[in-house]
């Protein structure tokens, strides 16, 4: 679907929000790569829109630390060092070990099976190599999981984290393929179904330190190349 044709589908929704969701959903799941700029007047001719609902939506995501804008009117996903991947470690821990365990409160058994279809679908991925349809499983099976949190404060945070290392793990895993991922959601389930919050915070970390620790090991070749 164009934006146009979204926009004529839900009139009740801004043309900027609109753009907006566009633009923040293309820097989760590959559509802006490090290291590569572009014009405001490129992605409206891209949108079908005007150069104004671009503009809000990017000052938005450059307030979200997603993008940075560039003197020549571009704007590229910000460059992150090692010490900035060890902060984003260390509050996506913290925050979102706090959101699962939350959740775990209010979990009922068709959400379980709904993380499990989601979880199929991600194993799938991986098996075709697939690295959007993972990286979009991998989110939707997170946030599922932390929307029963009841806790939007939390939610909002983590949201900001992801949209900060996304990018930098699309390009990670577009060099490395899936074959060396390991499908930690199988401990979180097992977890869950147990109704065991240890497991499933130890489950959590595990799951966050795979990702994070080769977004670093990536940065760590990269500085010494």
């Amino acid at each position: 679907m164009t934006l146009q044709s979204a926009v004529a589908a839900d009139a009740g929704i801004p043309v900027h929000e609109q753009v907006y969701r566009q633009l923040r959903e293309r820097i989760l799941f590959g559509g802006f790569l490090p290291g590569k700029a572009v014009t405001l007047r490129g992605l409206a001719d891209e949108l079908g829109v005007s150069a104004m609902p671009v503009r809000e939506a990017v000052r938005r995501l450059i307030a979200e630390n997603a993008l940075e804008l560039h003197g020549n009117r571009r704007v590229s996903i910000p460059d992150v060092s090692q010490e900035i991947v060890d902060e984003i470690w260390s509050a996506r821990r913290l925050l979102e070990v706090e959101l699962a365990s939350k959740a775990l409160l209010h979990l009922g058994d068709d959400d379980i099976k709904a993380l499990q279809d989601i979880d199929d679908q991600i194993d799938h991925a991986l098996e075709t190599g697939d690295v959007e349809g993972y990286m979009r499983g991998n989110y939707e099976f997170h946030f599922y999981l932390y929307s029963k949190s009841r806790s939007e404060v939390l939610i909002k945070l983590v949201k900001n984290l992801w949209v900060q290392f996304g990018p930098f793990m699309r390009l990670v895993y577009g060099r490395s393929g899936t074959a060396n991922l390991e499908d930690q959601h199988k401990q979180a389930l097992e977890a869950l179904k147990a109704r065991d919050q240890k497991a499933l915070q130890v489950a959590l970390e595990e799951d966050i330190a795979q990702g994070m620790g080769f977004i670093r090991e990536s940065l760590s070749l990269s500085e010494k190349a």
